[in-house]
């Protein structure tokens, strides 16, 4: 019988390159380890995203700066701050970052897709994962499609960060196949300082990425089925210390994670 595809994510992926132990704790065991509280840079995160969403299915002639109040307050999460004070200044900053980005923006653009969902099939894998936007411009040869992936976090980025991010590769190689058109370019949008990140990928610098995405489906697979077979889980599945552990929902579960510094959920977006 031949092996069957390993279906994936950008972020299931992920969690394996991060720590294979927080693999395990997400996918693997269950019942699921407890997770930790809320964290609220990941509240603010979700709610901007949704409002850049609903903004794309507002009619045209509202689509302004205007129509944002509305839509962040509605899409607003509020878990994880550490009251109401800090939340509101969090909101007023977000607001201020969408207010800015959306007027850069022609209203009239309509993307090839807002929170698209694009899969694609190898001999290993079965990936699946769900863009932020995917523009579509005019290139030189013809009609391209462009991958933007929104980031609130309070770090800058550069095109280091664009070229090396596995998720966006393998969303553009997965969009190029579902649009039928090319899809090399991939940009971050960073909206607290407003600058973008990009990269042109070549078709070899995407099958780069893919060959490495299917290498960590095998090693995935090939620790599961380990452990299916008796193997001991830690072994399989090991820790992988680093700054990330402060940050872990798993950290107090994992016996590495909970000798790390705690960070408390509000820490990220305390200004």
């Amino acid at each position: 019988m031949p092996e069957r595809l390993f279906v994936c994510t950008p972020s299931k992926l992920g969690a394996f390159e991060d720590c294979p132990r927080r693999y395990r704790y997400s996918y693997v065991d269950r019942p699921t380890p407890p997770k930790g509280p809320p964290w609220a840079h990941n509240s603010l995160g979700a709610s901007v995203h949704t409002a850049l969403k609903n903004w794309y299915a507002v009619p045209v002639d509202r689509r302004g700066p205007g129509a944002l109040p509305a839509l962040l307050k509605g899409t607003w999460v509020r878990e994880g701050y550490r009251d109401v004070d800090q939340e509101r200044v969090v909101y007023r900053r977000a607001l201020g970052w969408l207010e800015t980005y959306v007027s850069g923006l022609d209203p009239d653009d309509e993307p090839l897709g807002v929170e698209r969902v694009v899969a694609t099939k190898t001999a290993v894998i079965a990936f699946n994962g769900r863009a932020d936007r995917i523009d579509g411009r005019r290139g030189p040869d013809g009609p391209e499609a462009v991958i933007v992936d929104y980031k609130t976090g309070r770090s800058g980025l550069d095109a280091d960060d664009a070229r090396g991010s596995r998720a966006l590769a393998l969303y553009a190689y997965a969009a190029e196949r579902v649009f039928r058109r090319p899809c090399r370019r991939v940009e971050l949008h960073h909206l607290p300082t407003g600058t973008v990140a990009a990269h042109d990928h070549t078709p070899e610098s995407l099958s780069r990425h893919l060959s490495r995405a299917e290498d960590t489906a095998r090693d995935i697979v090939a620790a599961e089925k380990a452990v299916a077979a008796g193997a001991d889980p830690d072994e399989q599945f090991p820790t992988r210390p680093g700054t990330l552990c402060s940050w872990c929902d798993f950290r107090r579960s994992c016996p590495v994670g909970a000798t790390a510094a705690e960070k408390q959920p509000w820490t990220a977006v305390d200004s």
